[in-house]
């Protein structure tokens, strides 16, 4: 049974998502197993052949896959679809003249080549010739080095990823250096503090907000603001009639919509709204990794008491990002905003268990299988089930995205 997931984004010079870096683990006793993580991956790949679909995890954009000797001798990246794909060589393998022409085979066959972690050992130099993408950790390689090897690998056409970028600062002198791809957690970083001031638009999904965090919602209220703005309407109809959240029935009014989608749904609706309303100077990645955060927050967090309320989990994660978003401090930000106490001290980093839902949602960005253990056992949750929620997160979130784009 294939499983389980996390992703890590690859940034393009103007942040937008190029890419993802895929990592995988298994199942209940094998999520974090007693071998390399690379290695790991490369087993995995080669016993489920991803039944779960690259596509339901990345969407339109490519996946780099981590891959060990054994699969890149087998060849067994050529069970993938090539555009899809970007073929990882981890650091760890032992090179040798049988590996190189197996990986040459896979260039020919159309398949990119990424040299990962490149640390200028004289074993890669064979690769070089055929090799698109290179990765350099920058907390690896002294930064005094690193423009000779930009230069170098420029003269062969080769593409450069920085990885561990933490900062925009860092971001900024290694794309002024000349790479052209970019991977770290930068972008959950506000870059400056500065006040953004809100529009009308921005005003109506602050009304709605309010409305929505009334313990009994007025679907009356709401529909009349909605009613008001033609494009909320347009958005909330195509948000119901996805095949993912209404699959038979066919909606005639916006009041029809919003009994249908009854009070905890519209709830959720809104917030979302109203966070992609606040984020849309930003990258599009904040508001994907928000909702996939916002709807494994919400699993997790009901599933930790099924007397919780879900709209707390699903708020905390879907505000986790807020600061990026408005590039101010969170803590800033929550005062101007009507949500629940609880939230607002699981944002600011208090503990209790909305906070241990949004650092099991970190984990999982991060690939830290260590801290989802350490977190699983805490609150006696299976790992298998926290990894099922985080991929029907990551699906949702997709198809979420894809009915509130306004196209």
């Amino acid at each position: 049974m294939f499983a389980y997931v996390a992703r890590q984004p690859i940034f393009d010079a103007q942040q937008q998502v190029y890419a993802y870096e895929l990592l995988f683990r298994m199942g209940e006793d094998n999520c974090f197993p007693d071998i390399s993580p690379d290695e790991a991956t490369s087993k995995i790949l080669t016993s489920t052949h991803l039944s779960l679909g690259i596509e339901e995890i990345t969407g339109d954009k490519k996946a780099f896959i981590n891959f060990h000797r054994d699969t890149l001798m087998n060849h067994f990246p050529t069970s993938l679809d090539p555009s899809k794909v970007v073929i990882e060589v981890v650091e760890t393998v032992d090179v040798d003249d049988a590996l190189v022409c197996a990986c040459k085979h896979i260039k020919e066959m159309g398949y990119p080549i990424a040299l990962d972690d490149y640390d200028m050992k004289g074993k890669w130099e064979a690769f070089i010739p055929f090799t698109s993408v290179i990765k350099i950790d920058i907390t690896e390689i002294p930064h005094d080095e690193i423009p000779a090897l930009v230069e170098r690998f420029k003269a062969h056409n080769i593409k450069l990823v920085a990885e561990r970028i933490e900062t925009h600062e860092e971001f900024q002198t290694f794309k002024h250096m000349g790479f052209d791809y970019f991977q770290g957690y930068f972008l959950a970083k506000p870059e400056v503090v500065r006040h953004r001031k809100l529009g009308p638009s921005s005003l109506t999904m602050m009304e709605l907000l309010t409305l929505s965090s009334r313990p009994q919602l007025d679907l009356t209220q709401v529909n009349t603001i909605i009613e008001r703005d033609p494009s909320l309407t347009y958005l909330l109809l195509r948000f119901i009639n996805n095949p993912l959240i209404n699959k038979r029935h066919k909606i005639t009014s916006l009041k029809h919509a919003l009994n249908f989608m009854g009070e905890v749904e519209v709830k959720k609706f809104i917030a979302l709204l109203a966070l992609a309303n606040l984020s849309e100077s930003k990258p599009t990645e904040l508001m994907s990794m928000a909702l996939v955060r916002a709807k494994f927050c919400e699993l997790a967090f009901a599933d930790m008491n099924a007397h919780n309320d879900p709209m707390k989990g699903f708020l905390t994660g879907l505000l986790s990002l807020l600061d990026a978003m408005m590039e101010q401090p969170i803590e800033d930000l929550i005062r101007k905003i009507p949500i629940s106490d609880d939230v607002k001290s699981a944002l600011c980093a208090e503990r209790g268990h909305l906070r241990d839902t949004l650092l099991l949602a970190q984990c999982f960005e991060r690939a830290n299988w260590g801290g989802i253990k350490k977190l699983a056992s805490k609150h006696a949750f299976k790992q298998t089930k926290l990894h099922d929620y985080f991929n029907e997160a990551i699906k949702w979130a997709h198809h979420v995205q894809t009915s509130t784009t306004k196209t």
